[in-house]
């Protein structure tokens, strides 16, 4: 065999190295995939009085991403295919159930709960009151990162979850590396109210049996998106009932939006904050109009607001990748390690 058919020629090392390069590269991605695999074990982590259920996807030698979830919503809300391009970037992405939701549990004594009355306490303008509140969430999540030996990280929150991550940044600012709050607000007051039709289908969280369960939340999906996209019912329903199917709390879900009525305005609290933020807002969100997103980012030394059209209140297909061509940058900029991956 004459040549550098056996790459074992003193001549032939160039080409031998060449090949191994190139056999690294073409092998990347199929690293990358296995190592951002979605379906990883769920596990869970107890952190006070609290046990958390997470999946933790990617290395753990990369920076951590975490993410925070909005009211009543599942570590499964989070899209697939949106957690596997951010680990795809070179991130350890982590997403979990809040307490009282999904497979995470509060082992609180559940207090007995008039959610018409202390709704109406809000709109008058007193005091709610919860059996606890979103800077005690913000505990549990950062809890989470101390169970996994996270000392930093950045942390991405939607909706409630945005409001979770403010709190994050003000208990520990030193352990956010960065800041994306999507869909969310200050909870400060004059700010455009969702219609009371969407706050009752919110409240909805009680049904006789399965069935009505699941019309129940594609009607609150439903009205959650946006009106730029043509919602098909039953991939709704589907959805709905992978989310039934996995955990149903409604109570758990009541304590959540207590937490969230019986939260003061956090002007201050974003006034203070130094951690680099990206607001980002959709101009169609009917839950809290982009005047919140507006708002938050006024109040945030720095910050900056990216407004996205059409986006409404969930995370619909036609959405993600301006979401991601929203986010991705922020991360990039802000990134600890100074390593960027393109896939």
């Amino acid at each position: 065999m004459g040549g550098c058919a056996l790459l074992s020629q003193p001549g032939c090392m160039g080409m031998r190295g060449l090949i191994l390069l190139v056999a690294l590269l073409c092998g990347l991605p199929a690293f990358a995939a296995q190592q951002c695999n979605v379906q990883v074990p769920t596990q869970t982590a107890d952190v006070g009085d609290v046990r958390l259920a997470y999946q933790s996807i990617g290395r753990g030698s990369d920076p951590a991403l975490l993410l925070v979830m909005g009211l009543g919503g599942q570590l499964i809300h989070w899209p697939d295919e949106v957690v596997e391009r951010l680990c795809k970037q070179g991130f350890r992405v982590i997403r979990f159930d809040n307490r009282d939701v999904g497979l995470s549990a509060w082992a609180g004594t559940p207090p007995t709960i008039n959610l018409t009355y202390e709704a109406l306490r809000y709109r008058v303008g007193l005091a709610v009151t919860a059996p606890y509140g979103l800077r005690d969430m913000a505990g549990d999540a950062l809890a989470l990162l101390d169970a996994l030996n996270i000392e930093r990280a950045h942390v991405l929150g939607a909706s409630m979850g945005g409001m979770i991550a403010q709190h994050m940044a003000d208990l520990a600012p030193e352990r956010v590396q960065s800041l994306t709050l999507v869909m969310t607000s200050s909870s400060a007051q004059g700010l455009p109210a969702p219609s009371s039709d969407l706050l009752a289908l919110l409240a909805k969280r009680e049904a006789p049996n399965r069935a009505v369960a699941l019309e129940q939340q594609a009607d609150l999906l439903a009205a959650l998106g946006s009106p730029a996209v043509s919602d098909d019912r039953d991939l709704l329903l589907q959805q709905a009932q992978v989310a039934y199917d996995r955990a149903f709390n409604p109570e758990g879900v009541q304590r959540q939006l207590l937490a969230i009525l019986a939260e003061p305005s956090r002007v201050e609290l974003l006034n203070r904050l130094q951690v680099p933020t990206l607001v980002v807002h959709g101009t169609a969100d009917p839950l809290l109009p982009a005047m919140h997103g507006v708002h938050v980012a006024a109040h945030i030394k720095g910050s900056e607001l990216k407004l996205i059209p059409g986006l409404a209140h969930r995370f619909q297909d036609a959405f993600k990748e301006p979401l991601l061509a929203a986010v991705l940058p922020h991360l990039e900029a802000h990134r600890e390690d100074g390593r960027w991956v393109r896939l």
